[in-house]
């Protein structure tokens, strides 16, 4: 009998991640907008005034790592930055009406490279499958908690 841990997915989930990642890129390449571009874009379009921090812990991106993104960002007038009335250091970011014109169209991006990807793989098997990678994903987050837990006890 196969036992769980003898069945290897890891490589096969990168590759689909990979492939998912080249046919937006692609499609979106008229834009001008990187992926990590349009992932910050849309969480600030859903959630307009997060601080930098915010941001980045929204994205699972290191707060460096986001500033060069939103300087981008800014500089391609899709993202503001305007001072948090609260706190003099801080800078909340707000989407521009250019980023607003475009959030429609890299949606419908979006949506055709999931239905490519799930061309002829019916709904309550897709479902079933995202059912499974939730709970993968949360038995791994769960580790993540376990190791901070240990660290802190040591």
């Amino acid at each position: 009998m196969t036992k769980a841990e003898d069945i290897s997915f890891g490589y096969l989930l990168n590759d689909v991640t990979l492939l998912i990642r080249k046919h937006f890129d692609r499609r979106a390449v008229k834009f001008g907008l990187t992926r990590a571009q349009w992932r910050a874009t849309k969480m600030l379009y859903h959630r307009e005034g997060m601080r930098q921090t915010e941001l980045a812990e929204s994205l699972e991106m290191e707060p460096i790592a986001v500033g060069r993104v939103i300087d981008r960002l800014q500089a391609a007038g899709f993202v503001e930055r305007r001072p948090d009335p609260k706190d003099r250091r801080a800078w909340r970011l707000y989407v521009t009406d250019q980023a607003r014109s475009v959030i429609a169209d890299m949606e419908l991006i979006a949506r055709g490279v999931r239905k490519d990807a799930a061309k002829g793989i019916p709904v309550p098997e897709l479902e079933q499958a995202l059912g499974v990678l939730n709970r993968m994903k949360e038995n791994l987050q769960a580790l993540d908690a376990g190791s901070a837990e240990e660290e802190g006890e040591v």
